[in-house]
């Protein structure tokens, strides 16, 4: 995966709501980077309270940050072996002879986060610490990292906020610690602040745009590194078909199951940029997209790398919701159940002349045959109730004249 390298200056205040009771949710803001695009959150962390950007993972299995210049007097290792080792699913002993430090300790709890951007593994160790959230969350686990595998996030950020369903994920902990309801929500932003929220569930506004569908289990682990029989910790729903303004893409079903190595189906990440479809769906998928745009008086151009479908943006009518181009279903069980991408989603736009399909070829042998990116999640509400394992998602809040920013 490319790596990046820019200048971005976090100015972003902490906008955390205190959970003063059992049903107050947690807030924290996020914000995108215009350069990597990439979203990310900021939290504090130990007795000075640092304040750490991290990049949003939904995949990610932990929190974890660079602890080369973190000073903590309430900073405490994981002892290898012990119960807390065993629930963050520790690997092994891991040292360091160098003078002890937060990141640098002896026995302690083997960790080995990962940095997507760098498609890299690295040997830390698990440790836990306050985060403050106006509340206190104390002997909260997390992993440091070596500043020297930062390459790829956002500049300003220094770690990875990982969202995955294991039990030291950042939302799993911190409703154990403040006895919420196990759910949290993702609202990402085109533009200004959106939000993270762990706890209750969404309010009358946003919920009567909610369609329901069932979150599955991928059999097979979809992390880097893992034990024989682990699940994939990942969110997995069950996408039945494509539509391309209402007709259904002609494509085998055999690529939107997961077969028993847990190869296929689709998943919902926030570290791709776009949705990447299995070569064999993304053919016939621009293809049909192509054909269905120019029905429309939308005039195709060369194609922009890393996109197939480019249109001349002068061709393409607007609206406050976005380019008025075909619409595209994501077809989930049930009757009339579908996640609707609308233009503002499906489309990038390159320069003032040109507008690509914002989807990318996955290539022919993916392990996963439909990967949904972050473009097509900015300004769509996703709930992940954990307790029904259930997903409660919108189309885009455009079309209802508000935003994530704007909830």
């Amino acid at each position: 995966m490319a790596s990046f390298h820019y200048s971005l200056l976090f100015l972003l205040p902490i906008l955390i709501i205190s959970a003063s009771n059992a049903q107050t949710p947690i807030t924290l803001p996020i914000q995108k980077d215009p350069k990597t695009t990439q979203f990310y959150t900021t939290i504090q962390m130990g007795s000075n309270r640092a304040t750490i950007n991290t990049v949003i993972d939904l995949g990610g299995p932990f929190l974890w940050f660079s602890c080369n210049d973190y000073v903590s007097n309430t900073y405490a290792p994981i002892p290898c072996g012990s119960a807390k080792c065993e629930v963050a699913k520790g690997i092994g002993c891991v040292g360091c002879n160098l003078p002890p430090r937060p990141g640098c300790t002896n026995d302690t709890c083997g960790a080995s986060p990962y940095n997507p951007y760098l498609d890299m593994l690295v040997s830390q160790g698990f440790a836990e610490d306050t985060l403050y959230a106006k509340n206190r969350v104390p002997q909260f686990l997390f992993s440091c990292m070596d500043k020297d595998f930062l390459e790829g996030l956002a500049s300003g950020a220094t770690g990875m906020l990982g969202l995955a369903r294991t039990e030291i994920s950042f939302h799993k902990q911190v409703v154990g610690k403040f006895n919420l309801p196990h759910k949290f929500s993702l609202c990402f932003p085109s533009s200004g602040i959106g939000k993270l929220s762990i706890g209750p569930g969404s309010g009358p506004a946003i919920s009567k745009l909610l369609k329901t569908t069932p979150l599955i289990i991928n059999p097979v682990s979809t992390y880097p590194i893992y034990v024989t029989g682990d699940p994939s910790d990942e969110y997995f729903i069950d996408v039945k078909s494509i539509r391309v303004n209402g007709e259904e893409l002609s494509v085998k079903n055999s690529y939107f199951s997961i077969d028993e190595n847990g190869v296929g189906g689709t998943k919902i990440s926030t570290i791709r940029n776009f949705t990447a479809l299995h070569n064999s769906i993304y053919k016939p998928f621009t293809r049909a997209f192509v054909k269905a745009a120019a029905n429309m008086k939308i005039k195709s151009v060369a194609a922009v790398n890393p996109f197939r479908a480019c249109f001349s943006s002068d061709s393409i009518s607007k609206n406050p919701s976005g380019p008025l181009v075909p619409d595209i279903d994501l077809v989930l069980p049930g009757k009339d159940v579908y996640w609707r991408i609308k233009g503002a989603n499906s489309m990038v736009e390159i320069d003032r002349k040109i507008t690509c399909l914002g989807f990318v070829d996955g290539g022919s042998n993916p392990r996963t045959s439909v990967v949904i990116g972050a473009h097509q999640l900015e300004d769509n509400f996703l709930e992940f109730d954990l307790v029904k394992s259930q997903l409660r998602f919108s189309s885009s809040l455009l079309t209802q004249n508000k935003s994530c920013s704007r909830l």
